[in-house]
């Protein structure tokens, strides 16, 4: 392992400055948290078995924190992609086999080594606790917390809605899932800051809701902005597909080539 820059400010000035934080919740207590070592989390779904250029974001943030002593959670979503994640979608995932799943799994895992000191960090599997609930008791115990008014007035459910697309019930649960996720590493680990994409924003604040509810605890959000085109469009795509961050993919030319070539409008 390479050794680590000396960081000579405060990570949360770090941050704001090189454009990581779209929203958090109360900046002031998340600055105050981040005087101290915090357990911080991030979850990636394995839809793929490679990981791309979307995901480097939340990498990098997740590099900077540990690097400045805080210790990162690499949540791998075996449990959450089995129903897919609807945040920011204008249909319904597809649903991917367990086997699939776990391929994906194993092939991105390896891949964080490049970017984080995984000897210093936790790497879990959320359908370690999902993929073993109990459906009747998940509902008594945690999904009465949860209101279906305020999940349909989430963005997210209104874009679709408005579209005349809809909703349907197993995407509904994904919000309690990944609420779940944050309180059980709480519990487990500490974790008192989830990080990740700025269209995760309704479903993170669910898990700081639920951790409030049930462990009686102030935890902390912080999302990132995500990578867009002038009109708004996830960047990452080609004609030929995602741009993956792997060689075998995606070729360091091709790689180049595509960031070379970016619209001076989305530069």
């Amino acid at each position: 392992m390479t050794t680590q820059p000396t960081i000579d400010k405060h990570i949360f000035d770090i941050l704001l400055e090189r454009g990581f934080v779209q929203q958090s919740t109360d900046a002031a207590a998340l600055r105050e948290a981040l005087d101290a070592s915090v357990t911080f989390y991030i979850g990636f779904d394995p839809t793929a078995d490679c990981l791309h250029v979307g995901h480097l974001v939340p990498i990098m943030l997740m590099s900077w924190l540990q690097k400045a002593g805080h210790r990162p959670i690499i949540v791998l979503g075996g449990g959450t992609a089995m129903i897919g994640d609807p945040s920011g979608k204008d249909k319904t995932r597809e649903i991917l086999t367990p086997e699939d799943i776990q391929h994906n799994l194993r092939a991105q895992k390896e891949l964080f080594r490049r970017f984080v000191d995984l000897d210093n960090a936790i790497v879990v599997d959320n359908g370690e606790w999902l993929l073993q609930l109990n459906y009747v008791e998940f509902l008594r115990d945690i999904g009465k917390h949860f209101s279906v008014n305020r999940m349909i007035a989430s963005s997210g459910a209104q874009q679709r809605l408005e579209r005349g697309q809809g909703y349907s019930f197993i995407e509904f649960n994904y919000h309690l899932c990944q609420s779940y996720d944050y309180l059980v590493l709480n519990q487990r680990h500490g974790c008192t800051l989830q990080c990740g994409g700025d269209d995760q924003w309704f479903n993170i604040l669910g898990g700081v809701d639920l951790v409030r509810r049930e462990q009686g605890e102030t935890v902390h959000a912080l999302t990132l902005p995500l990578v867009v085109t002038s009109d708004g469009k996830k960047m990452g795509k080609t004609e030929k597909g995602a741009v993956w961050i792997e060689a075998n993919r995606v070729s360091p030319y091709d790689y180049y080539q595509y960031w070379v070539n970016v619209p001076d409008a989305d530069v």
